[in-house]
């Protein structure tokens, strides 16, 4: 299943396996009492600032993987080889935040699906 940014959506690659993020309302909820953050703007912020570590990272992963549908654990995701490694998993968690809040901001830029294949249909 490829992830559809016009939903919020996501993908990432976990021990060879695509799982599309997507942060739900119960995500989100579930990500603040994690963290220990009492709003949305709390949350953003959070992450905005830069000074994130990397146990908070793998909380918005697994926050994101459930929202998508899927099941991956901090635990499983704490030793999972992720696509791009540290790099690959915090581009991932920055867009997947975009997407959340900005919406606009994290859509592709040539207007092209996420999958890189050009959209069918006649124009016009």
């Amino acid at each position: 299943m490829a992830a559809n940014p016009q939903r919020g959506e996501v993908a990432i690659r976990v021990d060879g396996r695509e799982h599309v993020m997507r942060l739900t309302l119960g995500a989100l909820a579930e990500l603040e009492a994690r963290l220990k953050v009492t709003s949305l703007l709390g949350l953003a912020e959070k992450f905005e600032t830069g000074g994130v570590a990397t146990a908070e990272l793998i909380a918005l992963l697994a926050a994101g993987i459930g929202g998508g549908g899927g099941a991956v654990t901090e635990d499983e995701l704490a030793v999972a080889q992720i696509e791009g490694g540290a790099v690959g998993a915090m581009k991932a968690g920055l867009l997947l935040l975009s997407r959340t809040f900005q919406p606009e901001m994290g859509q592709p830029e040539t207007g092209q699906p996420e999958t890189g294949q050009p959209e069918t249909g006649s124009p016009g």
